[in-house]
């Protein structure tokens, strides 16, 4: 694969677009906003329409925010199951329910495209410096097409199964995600209230049996996504007949916390 395709220069986008410029990948970027497009310009990358996108990309990155965008960019007419040359690679980064994401493989293989998942995970400071986690669901040897790919912006690619099965592996990683925040914020704060050093607690507990990836990266995440991740694992939840009560409770508190980037300064009572 020599030309790459990518739709959504965005927070995690634009990173991917530098990754790929730099390993040599010849890159087409489109994005709306006028100073993304700049940024993309900037990192080496070439603007293009969906149209141009289709007609040139041997592979193509989705990249934008939500599921209905990616269906959007897929299947409204002059999108790129219309528009793609047979046989492209079109893998969707976003997060999406994983019965979403069977039926876009399903559709894409109809206008012989082969359509993956291919969520990230590890943050955006991740993507800044190229060692993202990429869970990949598709055929064995599609995935391994994209795995040059991938590994440009990726430190570990995990292929995962069938198409979907990356969106429930991101799935399971939101929530153990979003728990671990809300168990870390609530741990700090107790401390806090006791008088206790919260850096240096936290550098200990990250040393003990308490280890967790967001005690890790405290102060980097935010709750901008929280809500949506949780809404996709309650509908997984519902579809699939099991009771993930925690979740449920999690789902509420990110609710309430939005608002706020963590601080180590900053603790709720």
């Amino acid at each position: 694969m020599h030309t790459i395709g990518l739709i959504g220069a965005g927070r995690m986008g634009m990173p991917i677009v530098g990754h790929l410029c730099r390993k040599g990948f010849s890159v087409l970027v489109s994005e709306p906003d006028p100073e993304r497009q700049a940024k993309a310009r900037d990192s080496g990358a070439q603007l293009a329409d969906l149209k141009q996108l289709a007609e040139q990309a041997d592979a193509i990155l989705i990249c934008v925010g939500y599921g209905n965008e990616v269906r959007e960019v897929l299947c409204a007419p002059g999108g790129l199951l219309d528009s793609c040359r047979p046989d492209t690679v079109i893998a969707v980064l976003s997060t999406m329910h994983p019965k979403d994401m069977q039926d876009l493989a399903r559709q894409g293989g109809e206008h012989g495209l082969h359509v993956v998942d291919s969520t990230v995970c590890r943050g955006s400071w991740a993507a800044d410096n190229g060692t993202l986690l990429s869970f990949v669901g598709g055929d064995e040897a599609v995935v391994e097409r994209l795995r040059p790919v991938m590994a440009a912006y990726s430190s570990d690619i995990v292929h995962t199964g069938g198409p979907g099965t990356a969106q429930v592996s991101k799935a399971a990683n939101n929530l153990i995600l979003w728990a671990c925040l809300i168990a870390s914020h609530e741990g700090l704060a107790l401390a806090q209230r006791y008088g206790v050093d919260v850096e240096a607690l936290r550098q200990a507990l990250l040393t003990s049996t308490a280890a967790n990836g967001a005690l890790q990266d405290w102060g980097k995440q935010t709750m901008a996504w929280a809500d949506d991740d949780m809404a996709i694992v309650a509908e997984m939840a519902t579809d699939c007949g099991i009771a993930l009560p925690q979740s449920g409770m999690v789902r509420e508190l990110c609710r309430s916390l939005k608002p706020r980037r963590y601080k180590l300064d900053e603790y709720g009572a």
